[in-house]
């Protein structure tokens, strides 16, 4: 379990002022998911994160579903998450629009499983097996957030090397584009594909724009394992400007699927 001895926690302290504006004692909370009162308290104190089913039954009895759950991922995640990513994982799951531009690697949310860890083990070749599983395990709990019931439009321009670089072996690369043309199925994911010989790009470097529905949007962008999270009116003017040319430039979304299945059959030779 996490630990933040006696400092409390923003998910403890979210549990506690819910939990009393709705009249309840940590005894009465805690009863109704089959734990003891003590369990609460610690929980409210920040001396440990509790369990996801007591997060799922805050959502039940506060009325409010999801909200605990991502707030027990979150809290879950610190220590793990790089503190430079943290405030862009926050505004990931607040975003209404997520607009993706990749240059050579498919973005987080839409990675699999064997792909991200091959990614973790040729970044992180000294980590520890289990320290890889969890930052696997980190890393697809983003796909949370194309399955609530309200989930973001996400639109993704992959450079075609994004397809063609090997990561991991072949079967990875095919698993990871059958995963793609799935993703794509969802009426809220577009996913466009780059050509290599649609010429120079109008960029060279991957970068995400976030959209929300009553705060400006923001830029992120990273090099070199450090990300920066822009919210300059004008830079994002400008990142819009871009996205705008990359989906002009790449194929339409059906003419990328059927790129995706020529790669899902030339990887599986």
């Amino acid at each position: 379990m996490a630990s933040n001895q006696g400092s409390g926690s923003s998910y403890g302290n979210e549990v506690r002022e819910w939990r009393k504006q709705r009249g309840m004692s940590q005894r009465e909370l805690a009863e109704g998911a089959g734990y003891g009162q003590s369990y609460v308290a610690m929980i409210e104190n920040g001396d440990r994160i509790g369990s996801p089913a007591l997060a799922e039954h805050c959502d039940r009895v506060f009325g409010c579903p999801g909200t605990f759950m991502r707030l027990w991922k979150r809290e879950s995640r610190k220590g793990r998450i790089p503190e430079w990513f943290a405030p862009y994982l926050e505004m990931e799951e607040e975003a209404s629009h997520i607009f993706d531009f990749s240059s050579y690697l498919i973005m987080g949310i839409l990675q699999t499983e064997d792909y991200a860890r091959a990614l973790f083990r040729a970044s992180y070749p000294r980590d520890e097996p289990e320290t890889t599983a969890e930052k696997v395990r980190d890393r697809l709990q983003r796909r949370d957030v194309l399955d609530r019931d309200d989930p973001p439009l996400l639109w993704v321009i992959l450079d075609e090397s994004c397809l063609r670089r090997v990561v991991g072996a072949p079967a990875v690369m095919g698993d990871q584009a059958a995963h793609l043309v799935r993703a794509a199925e969802s009426p809220h994911v577009t996913l466009q594909v780059l050509p290599f010989d649609a010429g120079a790009p109008p960029a060279g470097e991957s970068f995400t724009l976030l959209r929300f529905e009553e705060k400006p949007g923001v830029l992120y962008t990273e090099a070199q394992a450090m990300g920066r999270v822009i919210d300059s009116a004008s830079r994002v003017a400008r990142a819009n400007e871009l996205f705008d040319r990359f989906r002009a430039d790449a194929l339409s979304p059906e003419l990328s699927m059927v790129m995706l299945r020529k790669v899902m059959e030339e990887m599986s030779r």
